[in-house]
């Protein structure tokens, strides 16, 4: 076992594909017609996962069973198997419970827990015919938006190695990003799938809050963990999304790029406030062109407290809820730590953060007077806000930046700058957060590089259990603004 740190066409020849840029559809079909095997297929992308390591987008891969795995695939396809994944590697956050693969948490302490079960949404994909590629790297317990590991590592971007991938899925984005993986499984509280996707210039889809399984997944908030993917593609996440949840691909047909009777929205009081001016100049333009491909964007205005509202709902869950998901998470998987043994071992600054907010008596903590007012008051108003956008304005999603800025350099993660002021890290999921508070899906799109040449994320949010309608939508958006190429 070794720690680590454009989509071809489908009948394209063997000898003509690049592994690296082929995305997750792409690639299950090039192995099932024959195009290359999945050993083939494994092993060059064992190599760029070599070539590569700087990036610490792995915490660890098992090459000799990787490889063992993917002739297991090619024996099958020869048999006559057709799964929809068959041979085709995929990276796992390293929250996710993997059977005989270790799951370290982004904690040293458990850098050797071998798991005796998978998480569900492993099961899934590994009934599909995938295989299990490695364990991405991640920010320690999954509490952070940049991608600093103490133990393992910060995730370097892709496009820029002195700036940050963003986080907490850190590694699952980059390896995405770099053509390490055509795909990997992620999970989101506040926007750790989105954020980094946005940062990294791929596909970062939050399914609706309790669509994907979350049983197996190391959590922050009961009320607010989603798992979900990465990948290159809308195409790619929509068959990922069938996987996982077992439905049926026909209910996705389309037809094509058309976005005519589209109804879009955006709210630019809320979500272009604090926003940096290439990342404005951006959405504006991106605007313009849903309009010209035939979509109608409305403007909406979801009040002058609606930021302060969910910023102080989501995250006053988000801390109270910690301490009890993580303790029952342990006990119910034979975890071989404690919550205690955890927060002892913990980064000083994170060991701080959770000394403030997660602890009962932290001077930061949440009441429970605060936190049901969060869950029963503050929850309900948002949702009746954001309906103002969907039901009486009729818009099917609603659109905003995904990220106030690209992402950030290493050296100064800490506090960040947008818009030329200094504000917290914390303001990098300023947008994410407000699809966390009630549970909508959300999906972050690759829609164009700055003059430093990172990557802009689009925002596309739809309402509690309209996934299949943001997916389809996504699609045809990507189809009128084009993919990202891998990053390197």
């Amino acid at each position: 076992m070794n720690d680590t740190s454009t989509t071809s066409s489908r009948s394209e020849p063997r000898e003509f594909l690049d592994p690296s840029s082929l995305g997750l559809a792409a690639a299950a079909a090039a192995i099932r017609e024959g195009h290359i095997t999945s050993e083939a297929y494994t092993a060059a992308l064992l190599l760029r996962a070599r070539t590569l390591a700087e990036l610490n987008a792995f915490i660890t891969i098992d090459e000799t069973a990787v490889l063992a795995a993917a002739r297991d695939a090619d024996k099958a396809r020869a048999a006559g198997s057709a799964a929809p994944l068959l041979g085709v590697p995929l990276g796992v956050k390293d929250s996710y419970l993997t059977k005989g693969l270790p799951t370290s948490l982004g904690l040293e302490s458990l850098a050797r827990f071998v798991p005796r079960e998978d998480a569900d949404a492993v099961r899934a994909i590994k009934a599909a015919g995938a295989l299990l590629f490695g364990k991405n790297n991640l920010v320690e317990m999954s509490y952070g938006l940049t991608g600093h590991n103490a133990r393992y590592g910060q995730v370097k971007n892709p496009h820029a190695r002195d700036r940050v991938s963003g986080g907490s899925s850190s590694g699952s984005a980059a390896a995405v990003a770099a053509g390490l993986v055509p795909a990997s499984l992620g999970g989101d509280t506040v926007g750790s799938i989105r954020v980094p996707a946005s940062f990294c210039g791929v596909v970062g889809f939050k399914p609706t809050t309790g669509r994907w399984p979350r049983n197996g997944v190391a959590p922050i908030s009961h009320t607010l963990d989603t798992t979900g993917a990465f990948a290159r593609s809308v195409e790619d996440c929509i068959l990922l999304d069938q996987v996982v949840t077992g439905e049926q691909t026909a209910e996705f047909s389309d037809d094509g790029n058309d976005l005519k009777g589209a109804r879009l929205a955006f709210a630019p009081r809320q979500f272009l406030d604090l926003v940096d001016s290439e990342v404005e100049v951006r959405f504006r333009e991106v605007v313009r062109q849903l309009r010209d491909a035939g979509a109608e964007v409305v403007e909406v205005d979801l009040g002058d407290d609606f930021n302060a509202l969910i910023q102080t709902a989501t995250w006053g869950i988000f801390a109270h809820e910690t301490m009890g998901a993580i303790s029952d998470f342990l006990r119910r998987h034979d975890v071989p730590t404690t919550f205690e043994a955890i927060y002892d071992g913990l980064k000083p600054q994170l060991r701080e953060a959770w000394g403030h907010i997660v602890l009962p008596g932290g001077a930061g903590a949440v009441s429970a007077e605060a936190y049901q007012t969060a869950l029963n008051v503050s929850r309900p108003e948002i949702q009746r806000r954001l309906d103002k956008a969907f039901v009486a304005e009729g818009a099917q999603v609603i659109l905003q930046p995904t990220t106030p800025c690209t992402a950030p350099l290493i050296e100064q993660q800490a506090t960040v700058s947008v818009a030329g002021q200094d504000v917290s890290y914390l303001a990098l999921a300023n947008h994410t957060v407000s699809a966390s508070s009630v549970g909508l899906p959300g999906i972050s799109l690759p829609v164009g590089r700055s003059r430093a040449g990172l990557p802009f994320g689009l925002e596309v949010d739809a309402s509690v259990g309209s996934d299949r309608t943001l997916l389809v939508l996504a699609r045809k958006i990507e189809g009128v603004l084009g993919t990202e190429p891998i990053a390197i």
